[in-house]
């Protein structure tokens, strides 16, 4: 079946998820075109096609266990210079995102993953562009803000040409069968 590409992200919402997106390709990212903006929770993970049914139940229970919560967008930040990013800072939800994507990345789940850096929820609006173009989007963006009510994730797929599609949502409190066994994930951090 061969392997294929994937990530788990929670989608930024309209009218934002298509502004932040022309800004992007603005500040001259090339490749922003074929992301959409999203919060990453699993970062680009090569799989086998055959393992996509599991890792559909997996996210499906991650999802069950799942609340909606408040979103707030604020402000800037950089991971310069370890990483040539950009990024609007994820200033309320934090927390979710992070339970969300060790939940998604379980160690007893089908995409156990390291992560190359440790995880801090963002939303990229520029990437390995020249330093110009990542100061110019890190001052346009200072001040910049949004909210909405998160109430779920989605599966995407990057194609051939470098763009990711969505192959599914999940939506958090949808109803799943428990696995057997009597094994219990963890529960979604209160505030």
């Amino acid at each position: 079946m061969g392997t294929v590409t994937i990530g788990v992200s929670i989608a930024v919402p309209e009218p934002y998820g298509s502004l932040l997106q022309q800004l992007r390709t603005g500040f001259g990212d090339s490749a922003a075109h074929g992301i959409p903006t999203h919060i990453t929770l699993l970062p680009p993970t090569e799989i086998d096609g055959g393992d996509l049914v599991a890792v559909e139940e997996h996210l499906t229970e991650v999802a069950a266990a799942g609340r909606p919560f408040p979103m707030r967008l604020s402000g800037t930040g950089t991971f310069r210079p370890l990483s040539p990013v950009v990024f609007v800072r994820v200033d309320e939800g934090a927390e979710v995102c992070t339970w969300l994507q060790k939940q998604v990345r379980d160690a007893s789940g089908p995409v156990p993953r390291e992560l190359q850096f440790p995880y801090h929820p963002h939303v990229t609006v520029a990437h390995g562009i020249d330093e110009e173009s990542m100061d110019r989007a890190f001052e346009e963006l200072a001040d910049y803000e949004a909210e909405w009510s998160c109430t779920g994730f989605a599966l995407y797929e990057q194609g051939p040409d470098g763009v990711w599609r969505k192959l599914r949502e999940y939506p958090f409190g949808s109803s799943v069968v428990p696995p057997q066994g009597g094994h219990v994930r963890g529960s979604i951090p209160s505030r």
